[in-house]
C-alpha cells in the first residue's frame, strides 16, 4: 500500500456544487489515488452538524459514488465531530481519506531496504510560489 493521507475541506455558505468531482474522477481513473473513505458534512446556522455516508449524499454530490468504488469504514463519529468543529456555521465540508497509489512501489522499496519515514510535511502552495518568485531565496 502507498502512503495514506486525509484532508478536511470546507465550503462556506453550503455552496458545494460538485466541482471537485471531475478532478477526483481523473485522479482515480489514472491510478494516482484510491479513495479509502469519504464523509460529507452539513453544518446548519445553529451549528448542528450532520454527516452523510455515500448512499445518503445529497443529489448535487451523488455522482461521487461512481468513482469511490468500495470504500472502507475508516471514518467514524469522532472524525465527524472533529471535522465539524473546524467548519463555520452554515457550511458544508468533506473528509477525504486516500491512498497515494502512485507512491506504492517506492514505499515498498523503502520498506524492503529497512528504511523508515522520518519526516513528512505538505508545503502550502503559497509558500512554494513565494519562494519561486523570489530569486534571492533560491541561492
Amino acid at each position: 500500500m502507498g502512503p495514506v493521507e486525509y484532508c478536511v475541506f470546507g465550503f462556506p455558505g453550503n455552496k458545494f456544487r460538485g466541482e471537485i468531482i471531475p478532478a477526483l474522477t481523473e485522479l482515480v481513473d489514472n491510478g494516482t489515488i484510491r479513495i479509502l473513505d469519504l464523509l460529507f458534512i452539513l453544518k446548519d446556522e445553529q451549528g448542528n452538524a450532520e454527516g452523510f455516508e455515500l448512499q445518503d449524499w445529497p443529489d448535487e454530490i451523488a455522482g461521487i459514488t461512481e468513482i469511490t468504488g468500495e470504500t472502507s469504514s475508516l471514518l467514524g463519529d469522532d472524525d465527524l465531530e472533529q471535522a465539524a468543529e473546524s467548519l463555520p456555521v452554515n457550511s458544508s465540508g468533506a473528509v477525504l481519506v486516500w491512498e497515494n497509489v502512485w507512491a506504492e512501489r517506492f514505499a515498498q522499496a523503502v520498506r524492503s531496504a529497512d528504511g523508515e519515514l522520518l519526516a513528512n510535511e505538505r508545503i502550502p502552495a503559497e509558500v512554494v510560489e513565494a519562494a519561486l518568485a523570489d530569486p534571492a531565496q533560491q541561492s
